[in-house]
């Protein structure tokens, strides 16, 4: 019976340490967050690549709890704002940070 209630002890901590390190924070992203972020950022850059005129080899994504981080280089100043305008119309995305420079 000792035995037992040892072992559920022990399952119940592993389990629950497991659960909070998953846990996302504030600087840190939890294993859901992470998977819907580079799904997120896998769309943005396929709308991008989608646009005629944008050089998406030289644009960078990234994605944090759902806010896009675009940088890179144009060669357009228009296409810094068009970029963005894309990033922003992708279903999912809070926000877009554009640090897009033009060559």
């Amino acid at each position: 019976m000792n035995k037992t209630k040892l072992l559920t002890a022990l399952f119940a901590a592993v389990m629950l340490t497991a659960v909070v390190g998953c846990a996302s924070t504030d600087k840190k992203e939890g294993t859901a967050e992470y998977v819907e972020d580079t799904v997120l950022t896998t769309k943005v850059k396929a709308a991008i690549l989608n646009e005629p005129g944008l050089k998406s080899a030289e644009i960078n994504v990234e994605t944090f709890k759902g806010v896009v981080q675009l940088s890179g280089f144009v060669s357009e100043k228009q296409d810094i704002a068009k970029a963005g305008a894309v990033a922003r119309s992708v279903k999912g995305v809070q926000s877009v940070k554009n640090d897009l420079r033009s060559k």
